[in-house]
């Protein structure tokens, strides 16, 4: 076979390793395309060239990258990246070590193939391994029932009810649906009494989770302490901008399907036409374009009340450029801004949906920084990023008004990339990149009572059904009333969500010991 040992050795080994996923019958197929002697040189010449495209074809369905069509739908959202982003996502993928390996390993190939035949080694290898992961298999299997019926013993025994996670995944997922498909929040009209009323902003932040905020050591960052209440244990479901701007605006209702999100939504669910009718005059804002994957109209529909537009952010400096080239505007900037024209302009409460990209993996910061790729100057972006919000909390405490600020990440920004998937991929919503830190600050209690009794923090599985009832409790009675109750009440029995990320042909959802993927397949694995 030539040079296609390597490429069967090379396969080996990730399957050894667990990166690939074996097909052993496409590989003996192709193994026999391959040893069929053939005497025309035309016909060799074809088989080679069917040969790279079956090859590429077996070891990209054996991978953990999206299928084929997810992969191809995504070329023309490829083709916007810099020049300067693509080189830094492909020195992600091929790193300097796995050429010197690679090298190395063609070079000992040659070597060892004067004196011995690796073909029959290879062959030998595609018949060994199979027949020791099916061993292996069937006694994972043969343990795992045995566990099964001694539990399930012990429980008619005892007499005990059945862990409410209890079936298959198909069964757990189907349950989660079901249940969350009834779920919504209502709003009731906000008081009449002026000096109780306060402005909502909704600071919706592109690419930040909680593990992001530990790889980079900043999960104590002061901002975080002046919350009055922080959620720790709070799913953003998706790991893309639109599906997550879609879920936040649509957080009054249950965590829809995927698929389900791009299909009209009951005007109960979209949260922002919930606050027009409690009192609010909804608005939005971007620190960007809105241009990259038409974000722009998924916004202005999304809010659910016509006639909501986007103001350009025309007059104000760059603060870097988007991983597209674009120029994006700092958040202090833009939110300062539109708070003073907003004071300017005074009438009745209002509710803002602002979404910034200043996290974006591709961003290139200005002078003296511009040489450092985006996963090097995450760090400062994200002190800038903590700082405005910080800046905006004073700035609304300046002005003497009042406000209920919601810092609330889209999804991780996958800094620490996974067994499956590099630094800033996101097309598996695992844990790590839906586990993100939720904070709401209170602006504007009477001196002495702002902050009392420190940070509530909500550790039970949360999602943006419990942020909307939240909400809904502040409006229903407004801290800011005479005899409103202490904060910490507000966030007593808020609705729990199973954290289940879901992407086009693949979710993901927690489980006792860990998590599970779906994959598009239609099979379940373990999450690594």
């Amino acid at each position: 076979m030539g040079l296609w040992n390597l490429y069967f050795l090379a396969k080996l080994y990730l399957y050894s390793i667990g990166t690939l996923k074996p097909g052993w019958w496409m590989n003996f197929a192709f193994v026999i395309l391959l040893l069929v002697p053939l005497h025309l040189r035309r016909l060799r010449i074809a088989r080679n060239v069917l040969a790279v495209i079956v090859g590429f074809a077996i070891a990209y369905h054996e991978s953990s990258m999206p299928d084929i069509g997810r992969a191809i739908s995504q070329i023309p959202v490829l083709l916007t990246f810099t020049p300067s982003y693509m080189f830094e996502l492909t020195r992600r993928v091929i790193s300097l070590s796995m050429v010197v390996w690679a090298v190395i390993a063609v070079l000992l190939y040659f070597l060892v193939n004067r004196w011995v035949r690796v073909t029959t080694l290879v062959l030998i290898a595609l018949v060994v391994m199979p027949v020791w992961q099916g061993v292996g298999t069937f006694v994972a299997n043969a343990t795992a029932s045995a566990s099964l019926a001694s539990n399930g013993d012990e429980d008619s025994g005892t007499g005990k009810k059945r862990d409410e996670q209890s079936g298959s995944y198909d069964q757990q997922l189907a349950a989660f649906r079901a249940n969350e498909e009834g779920r919504h929040v209502n709003f009731t009209p906000l008081t009449t009494d002026a000096n109780a009323q306060f402005d909502i902003i909704v600071v919706h932040i592109c690419s930040l989770s909680w593990d992001d905020l530990d790889l980079v050591k900043m999960r104590n960052n002061p901002l975080f302490s002046r919350f009055d209440y922080i959620f720790q244990n709070f799913s953003s479901a998706a790991s893309y901008s639109g599906p997550a701007a879609i879920r936040v605006l649509r957080a009054s209702c249950g965590q829809e399907p995927h698929k389900a999100l791009y299909d009209p939504a009951p005007p109960e669910c979209h949260l922002f036409a919930q606050l027009a009718q409690a009192g609010y005059t909804p608005q939005a804002l971007l620190n960007h374009n809105g241009r990259f994957d038409n974000f722009r109209s998924t916004v202005t529909s999304e809010i659910g009340v016509p006639g909501v537009t986007i103001p350009s952010n025309d007059g104000l400096p760059a603060a870097m450029k988007e991983f597209d080239g674009s120029p994006l505007v700092g958040d202090y900037d833009v939110l300062a801004r539109w708070y003073k024209q907003r004071i300017a302009a005074g009438g009745g409460p209002v509710a803002l949906y602002y979404n910034t990209v200043s996290m974006h993996d591709g961003n290139r910061l200005p002078p003296p920084n511009t040489n450092l790729t985006s996963l090097q100057s995450y760090p400062i972006r994200l002190q800038n990023l903590l700082g405005d919000v910080d800046k905006l909390i004073d700035l609304v405490a300046q002005s003497g008004r009042r406000a209920v600020i919601v810092f609330v990440p889209e999804h991780g920004a996958a800094l620490r990339g996974e067994e499956n998937q590099i630094a800033g991929m996101r097309e598996i919503p695992t844990p790590n990149i839906i586990h993100v830190p939720v904070g709401v600050k209170v602006v504007g209690l009477p001196a002495g009572s702002e902050h009392t009794g420190g940070v509530t923090t909500i550790d039970t599985p949360t999602s943006y059904l419990a942020l909307a009832q939240l909400l809904s409790n502040l409006v229903a009675h407004s801290p800011f009333a005479t005899g409103a109750p202490p904060l910490a009440q507000y966030a007593n029995n808020l609705p729990q969500t199973r954290m289940v990320g879901e992407n086009e042909g693949t979710v993901t959802m927690t489980t006792p010991t860990g998590y599970v993927i779906h994959t598009p397949d239609g099979v379940w694995v373990e999450g690594k």
